[in-house]
């Protein structure tokens, strides 16, 4: 900003007054705070349908109905599926349960890529992580609750020594997510 600029609003939020500029900034924080909150709560609402959908999904497929068709099968996979758009809001969840579960996590790798045939993108993340062999699984079976439209495809342990209680070890698993939002189905 402009040293005449900023003097000039600095005038103008004097003129208005104490309590005018403490609800101006209260206002503000308020603004910020449902930009910052208007995303988790999509992100917890959408992982919490998906998990909805797969809790139903065992009581419509082995009901004492005829067996579901191939399109409401369809229908119930792409349900699901996570959003594409919350992917980096996955990738942040994975971090903040690696930190819940006392692990340190470094930076992963991450990788994008969209499968044709099957019309869905897939999101690989593969994390280096330590700590506790313990921890590391809890955080492992954790993450999949919590994403339930994440895989784990591949898990490796190292110890320098025998004697080590901190582990080494690099988890792969992969967000499988469509472009619409949960409910439409392809």
């Amino acid at each position: 900003m402009k040293p005449m600029t900023f003097l000039r609003l600095r005038l103008a939020l004097m003129s208005l007054g104490p309590v005018f500029c403490a609800a101006l900034a209260l206002c503000l924080l308020g603004g910020a705070a449902l930009l910052w909150l208007a995303p988790q709560r999509a992100l917890q609402a959408q992982n919490h349908r998906v998990a909805m959908r797969l809790a139903a999904m065992p009581a419509a497929v082995e009901g004492k109905n005829a067996p579901a068709s191939a399109n409401h099968k369809l229908v119930l996979f792409y349900d699901a599926l996570g959003e594409k758009r919350y992917a980096e809001q996955q990738v942040k969840t994975l971090f903040g349960i690696a930190a819940k579960s006392g692990l340190s996590l470094s930076q992963g790798e991450y990788k994008g890529a969209y499968d044709q045939n099957g019309r869905l993108h897939t999101y690989q993340v593969t994390l280096p992580v330590k700590g506790s062999y313990r921890n590391i699984w809890q955080f492992a079976l954790t993450a999949l609750r919590a994403i339930p439209f994440a895989s784990l495809d591949e898990i490796s342990f190292k110890r320098e020594n025998v004697t080590d209680t901190t582990v080494e070890a690099r988890l792969r698993l992969t967000l499988y997510m469509a472009d619409k939002p949960a409910g439409a189905a392809p």
